[in-house]
């Protein structure tokens, strides 16, 4: 059986590496505290009976061969790293949650087909070098360019060289891409980073779709000048154009409904003084829907009333994209074996898409994808996350009914 008491003792274990002193976790990417929650995880896949590697790119993996090792493998996977002062929970949940699944074939003696791979992404969060994250899976998936491994984190380091110290091999890489061939499906299961679950009363979640990410960059050049000696009618404001920009987002989104959201997430005001009309002022835009061409028409639609506000403000202005993500839809016949896996163990569930984005966007890209989401209270990437014991063994639970399903046919 699933052991909940494993579960609930394998995550209060992991949350003590970065524990910081409010009962958050801080454990980052490629630091020590993350090396650390790597070697931890590395003993669990080992006494489930994997064999474990760490690919250039940062992901650790451990793999159960099947008793066909020719075939393609099942894949089940999150990230353990954290945002700073996060939760225990969130991608934690996943990785221990499919290490259970490996523990619980291994002590039930039920055989597999199929190898079975349980992996631990690289910077899922991003938290590191602030480029938007899922880091280890776009390596996998044949995603990252050079300018990835030049991106800086706030000490000036490099990715590049953060790979190298950490014990990896930046320059090979690309030998972590893995191709349709290696793989029958991936599975994910996550903590809901919403009110959802809450609101419906339902301990767990079948994904339908996860939500394509844009970021995209405005930059608005005005005048900087003396507050008291510029009179209203001849100021050229950079934060009244970026700020009536950030409720334009507010007002196009709205328009266009469905699955889409959208944020003004950032602003970076210069000169930040109170005697001075900013001169300059940087906005990232967070453009989120599970519909690739509703996305792109809210985006176009945003550009144009960018430069409505500038030509009437007289502002400069720059508009750029900083990343994209398409939209991941979950394979129909894995959410029709999850809905039959759920009555059959009398899990009660509710289907949604994700607004957040994961490493499963990018593995729907090599393989077959479906997620599960587990009930959190207070959201996510902070240390006030909560999902009870009770409700993660439920979705281990169906994780394990789902994967079991897939590792002989």
């Amino acid at each position: 059986m699933i052991s909940k008491d494993r579960l609930e003792e394998r995550i209060e274990s992991l949350a003590q590496i970065g524990k910081s002193k409010d009962g958050g976790v801080s454990r980052i990417a490629l630091t020590r505290e993350y090396r650390q929650g790597l070697d931890l995880i590395s003993e669990w896949m080992q006494e489930a009976g994997m064999e474990v590697r760490l690919d250039q790119a940062g992901n650790l993996i451990g793999r159960k061969e099947g008793t066909v090792p020719e075939t393609k493998a099942i894949a089940l996977g999150s990230h353990i790293d954290s945002v700073g002062n996060g939760g225990k929970y969130d991608g934690t949940v996943g990785v221990i949650g499919g290490i259970e699944v490996v523990q619980h074939l291994k002590e039930e003696g039920i055989s597999n087909k199929r190898p079975i791979e349980i992996m631990a992404f690289c910077e899922e969060e991003g938290s590191r070098f602030q480029s938007g994250g899922v880091f280890g899976s776009r390596a996998m998936a044949g995603k990252l360019t050079k300018e990835d491994l030049q991106v800086t984190d706030s000490n000036g380091e490099t990715r590049y060289e953060v790979l190298k110290n950490f014990g990896l091999g930046p320059d090979n890489i690309g030998n972590a891409i893995r191709n349709k061939e290696e793989f029958d499906l991936y599975l994910e299961m996550h903590i809901e980073q919403g009110p959802i679950l809450i609101r419906e009363d339902v301990p767990v979640g079948i994904v339908t779709a996860i939500t394509g990410l844009s970021l995209t960059e405005v930059i608005f050049e005005g005048e900087p000048n003396h507050v008291g000696g510029t009179p209203m009618d001849l100021r050229y404001d950079a934060l009244l154009g970026a700020s009536e920009t950030a409720l334009a987002v507010e007002e196009i989104v709205n328009q266009y409904g469905g699955d889409a959201v959208g944020t003004a997430a950032t602003m970076d005001v210069t000169p930040s003084q109170v005697n001075i009309i900013p001169g300059k002022v940087s906005t990232v835009i967070d453009i989120r829907d599970t519909d690739l061409e509703r996305r792109e028409k809210i985006i176009k639609v945003l550009e144009t009333k960018v430069q409505e506000i500038c030509n009437r403000r007289k502002l400069k202005y720059q508009f750029s994209t900083k990343l994209k993500a398409n939209p991941a839809k979950s394979a129909s016949h894995i959410l029709e074996t999850m809905r039959r896996g759920s009555n059959e163990l009398s899990i009660k569930t509710f289907e949604m898409p994700s607004g957040g984005g994961h490493d499963a966007q990018l593995m729907a890209e090599i393989t077959d994808m479906g997620m599960i989401f587990v009930r959190s209270e207070n959201g996510s990437h902070n240390p006030e996350e909560f999902a009870s014991a009770e409700d993660i063994k439920l979705g281990v639970d169906l994780l394990a009914n789902t994967a079991i399903h897939y590792i002989n046919r």
